[in-house]
């Protein structure tokens, strides 16, 4: 937990940041000196100093995951690249889904995307939205750029306008509160001024943070801000692992199963305002997801590297690997 300490000495203030680390039973304490008067941006320094502590923990792994991924995507054929990549979606499609109330089980999900065949008995919402989800997923791919909030209106919009019109790539004009949450959104007035620094922040902080870690301070950022009526969630996953495609890593499932421990590494971190609560519980899933990129068995083949490029990479359209996490 980061906390402002000041300390007076004679007459003068003093202010520190400070961090109490947990691990194995043991605590300790880190802290930073901030001057003599409180600075604005203390959120933004919070979140440095706790980078910095963290970082050379997952650092080396999550190199070596990325490493592995791409050599792993140069060796496999386009085509089992591209059934890789339709499993991934239909798996990443029902999950986000699923988190979000759709009754659709895995197998329709499956059956759906797949062969257009649609189940029975299901609401026509569930059917129309897991459609949409998975064009929306593929547009991702397409989309080389950094992310803008005209990209993000336009997959809102794909993804409920054949179900909810009223709502589709609109910014919320309304207050909301999340169901069995804590956490109160921002209101209405404060939405545009936090979307536009939230961009701004993207676009800056883009070469600070290893990959993984940006992408999951993405996430959390725009589901706190909490633009829109309904969707947040599932436009936040996908926004997610934009950020790690960009940059060539594996794309993550956040699975339904373990929606419970999200939900509670989210409102975490959005009440206490420590942002790597969120971060931490990701990042050790995402390491989980990838073990065995890490494992000594996995030999790298001869002449094999890691330059592939993320060009190639979405043109392929190449396996992004945890397409088993459900």
């Amino acid at each position: 937990m980061a906390q402002v300490v000041r300390r007076t000495i004679g007459e003068r203030d003093y202010y520190y940041l400070q961090h109490t680390i947990r691990e194995g039973g043991r605590t300790e304490k880190k802290e930073r000196y901030l001057g003599t008067s409180l600075p604005k941006n203390v959120e933004e320094l919070s979140e440095k100093i706790l980078h910095d502590l963290y970082l050379p923990r997952w650092e080396g792994k999550l190199e070596r995951i990325r490493e592995g991924y791409l050599e792993e995507t140069h060796r496999i054929p386009k085509s089992a690249g591209e059934k890789n990549l339709e499993i991934f979606s239909i798996t990443f499609t029902y999950n986000t889904q699923r988190i979000e109330g759709s009754t659709l089980t895995l197998r329709e999900t499956a059956e759906l995307l797949e062969h257009g065949v649609t189940p029975s008995g299901k609401p026509l919402r569930d059917v129309k939205e897991a459609e949409a989800h998975q064009q929306i997923f593929y547009d991702m791919l397409a989309y080389a750029r950094e992310l803008t909030l005209g990209e993000v209106l336009f997959w809102h919009r794909k993804l409920f306008l054949p179900t909810r019109p009223d709502i589709a790539g609109k910014i919320r004009d309304h207050q909301v509160r999340i169901s069995g949450s804590k956490f109160l959104p921002p209101t209405p007035v404060e939405i545009s001024p936090l979307l536009e620094d939230f961009f701004q922040w993207l676009r800056r902080k883009t070469h600070e943070y290893n990959p993984v870690e940006l992408a999951a301070l993405a996430h959390l950022k725009f589901v706190t801000i909490h633009p829109f009526t309904d969707g947040n969630g599932r436009i936040s996953r996908l926004m997610l692992n934009h950020v790690l495609m960009r940059r060539g890593y594996p794309l993550f499932v956040v699975p339904y199963k373990g929606r419970a421990s999200y939900y509670r590494a989210l409102e975490s971190a959005q009440t206490r305002k420590e942002p790597m609560r969120f971060v931490r519980w990701l990042i050790k899933r995402y390491i989980e997801v990838y073990r065995r990129f890490l494992e000594d068995k996995w030999e790298r083949p001869p002449g094999t590297g890691s330059g592939e490029s993320l060009r190639s990479l979405r043109r392929t359209r190449s396996s992004p690997g945890n397409q088993g996490s459900v």
